[in-house]
């Protein structure tokens, strides 16, 4: 279907809640989406002159045809589009990596030697359920600690099935087992002892175990069984320290889930803590594709319907960075799900504020962390390429500036930036040939018509052509530099740096005049200035030597009996053309013939001065 005809079926929608699902020329589902009435908000998506983002543009453009569904409330809206999320996977939709829930540690007590496993939610099979927990790997990593506490087994072997069939692995010889496995081991009776210390644990009895421990420890040593009384003295230790690696968070929170969110370049993060009866449990960090235009609230919306739409067991609280329109009919949604009362909360100040803030700076680390330099400045240039509707991805950026003193050594600077880097080898130099008085305009257009003629004649020095031509200065300097383009019939895209008072590049301006705003999206700002800089640094320093070699020039020239190697012999000796005309003919005479050392002398002490720089 054409653009028109999806408009027009848009607009035929009715004024309902709904559930619109996006499809390409080959059926392929590629965004789901919700409503509270379907027809303003598909329509929205196929008039002219919207202000999509760069992500909704991409996706529109891929857009064949869509259906909807119509429904009666927003919230068989928000369950019907989460479903269909999950069932389609579409390209468009933000996406969490799996949907496993919060992680429970189950024990099947029928067994004689339980283990503890993970599991992702409970089962009707009898065994025994503790939790839930935060993310899979601190659960996993509980689960090692408390084997570890109490020396359970973590090998595959199978008890009483394995008794006495081998010998014990390495965890017996380094103590972090009691060889279940040995016919002279502890036994089914202590193993189940052992167990439901564990179990207890697990439930969060931290106090009653540790009284526990202490009394069987002081009732060994009474009886003079010391061995044992030692090793429950270790356990007690351990317990400590399992107890330590928490971070309590009393009185501030309980059955609580708080997110942070943040979005970079590249990708974006969303992270969870999990808080349970005060202590800070573990947590989660989600990070995906998506862009950097998408809106805050957008996100979190996705991210948490994804999340915990489905769940069995949901928290009392939830703590995000901001409210969303719809957080409200949100939480109404948990509540009826979880058959009490479930807040969504945005804390402005104080501890719970802070914990918000601890929540996005996970998220930001774990975002910058994987993601790279080179996504980065790609992210980057293709956000130059869509703010200036380029007709190409700008892998090479050449930036031209004029530099010069009045009439003398005028000259002109190319710097080049190959996918956002400097391409030094690249770089070119330029004295003005054909002007006699400063024009900066007409140098502009010398300089190009230079560069593009040796282009044209094939020279491999000014090969390839630019991706777009960034002319330091305004609308002028990039008129000069179409004028020399375009007269060589060549088609290169040119954009104008604007300067600031502050002489740092505020906004790139098209031919047409129009200005395009950069500060607003500050790594295209940062790159634009490296350009900027660079390029006024390179004619800058061009001019200063063009200028040196001026002043050697001026001088030392036309001084009878010096030539061109005896005046590179009185340079390397003096340095400097001071010091030259400050030496007398004697100093002189140490590189030079006296008759020349005194025709240097006279040029430099004339009755008029001499020759000014």
């Amino acid at each position: 279907m054409t653009k028109a005809e999806l408009l027009k079926k848009a607009d035929s929608l009715p004024l309902e809640p709904g559930v619109y699902i996006m499809m390409d020329k080959t059926g392929q589902v590629i965004y789901v989406g919700k409503a509270k009435k379907l027809k303003n908000r598909v329509s929205q998506y196929f008039q002219a002159g919207r202000g999509h983002n760069e992500k909704t543009r991409a996706m529109v453009a891929s857009v064949d045809h869509f259906d909807t569904i119509v429904v009666r409330t927003e919230f068989e809206a928000l369950i019907l589009e989460n479903s269909l999320i999950k069932r389609h996977q579409p390209h468009y939709n933000i996406l969490l990596k799996d949907d496993k829930g919060y992680p429970f540690v189950r024990l099947n007590k029928n067994e004689p030697y339980p283990r503890f496993s993970l599991v992702s939610k409970p089962g009707e099979d009898g065994a025994a359920y503790y939790g839930p927990f935060g993310g899979r790997h601190e659960t996993h990593a509980a689960i090692d600690a408390v084997c570890n506490l109490l020396k359970l087994p973590t090998c595959s072997r199978r008890f009483p099935r394995d008794i006495g069939k081998e010998r014990p692995c390495l965890n017996y010889h380094i103590g972090k087992c009691d060889g279940w496995c040995l016919p002279e081991g502890p036994g089914a009776e202590e193993y189940a002892r052992r167990i439901a210390r564990g179990a207890s644990l697990f439930e969060g009895k931290l106090p009653q175990l540790r009284r526990q421990l202490e009394s069987e420890m002081n009732e060994a040593a009474e009886a003079l069984a010391f061995e044992k009384a030692a090793a429950l003295r270790d356990q007690m230790r351990a317990l400590a320290v399992l107890t330590k690696q928490q971070q309590v968070i009393a009185g501030i929170c309980a059955d609580t889930d708080i997110w942070g969110l943040f979005t970079g370049q590249v990708r974006t993060g969303a992270a969870v803590l999990h808080i349970e009866n005060g202590d800070l449990l573990s947590r989660e960090v989600q990070v995906f594709p998506t862009g950097a235009e998408d809106s805050g609230e957008e996100v979190l919306a996705a991210v948490l319907s994804q999340y915990y739409l489905g769940r069995p067991l949901l928290p009392r609280e939830i703590m995000v960075p901001f409210l969303w329109e719809g957080s409200d009919t949100f939480a109404a949604l948990l509540t009826a799900n979880a058959g009490r009362k479930v807040i969504i909360h945005a804390p402005q100040r104080g501890q719970r504020a802070d914990l918000v803030e601890m929540a996005e700076r996970n998220a930001r680390e774990e975002v910058e962390r994987i993601t790279t330099d080179f996504e980065r400045t790609n992210r980057t240039l293709q956000s130059l390429e869509t703010l200036a509707a380029l007709p190409r991805f700008p892998h090479r950026m050449e930036s031209y500036d004029i530099s010069n003193t009045g009439s003398d050594d005028m000259v002109a600077s190319m710097v080049v930036f190959q996918d956002g880097k400097p391409l030094k080898r690249d770089y070119r130099k330029f004295a003005i040939k054909t002007l006699t008085a400063p024009n900066d305009y007409a140098a502009m257009e010398e300089v190009l018509t230079r560069r593009f003629t040796r282009y044209l004649e094939g020279d491999p020095k000014f090969a390839p052509l630019p991706d777009v031509l960034l002319i330091d200065g305004g609308l002028g300097h990039a008129h000069a530099a179409w004028e020399a383009v375009s007269a060589l019939g060549l088609d290169v895209p040119i954009l104008g740096m604007v300067k600031d008072d502050r002489h740092r590049t505020r906004a790139l301006v098209t031919l047409e005049g129009q200005e395009l705003g950069i500060q607003n999206n500050p790594p295209l700002f940062a790159m634009l200035g490296r350009v900027q800089e660079e390029v006024h640094r390179f004619a800058i320093t061009f001019h200063r030597e063009k200028h040196r070699k001026s002043a050697y020039r001026s001088r030392l020239d036309n001084i009878p009996g010096l030539g061109e190697k005896r005046k590179a012999e009185v340079r390397k000796h003096f340095g400097t053309v001071k010091a030259i005309s400050e030496a007398t003919v004697e100093e002189l005479t140490a590189v030079l013939p006296r008759n020349v050392a005194e025709n240097v002398y006279d040029r430099f002490h004339e009755k008029d001065g001499g020759e000014k720089e």
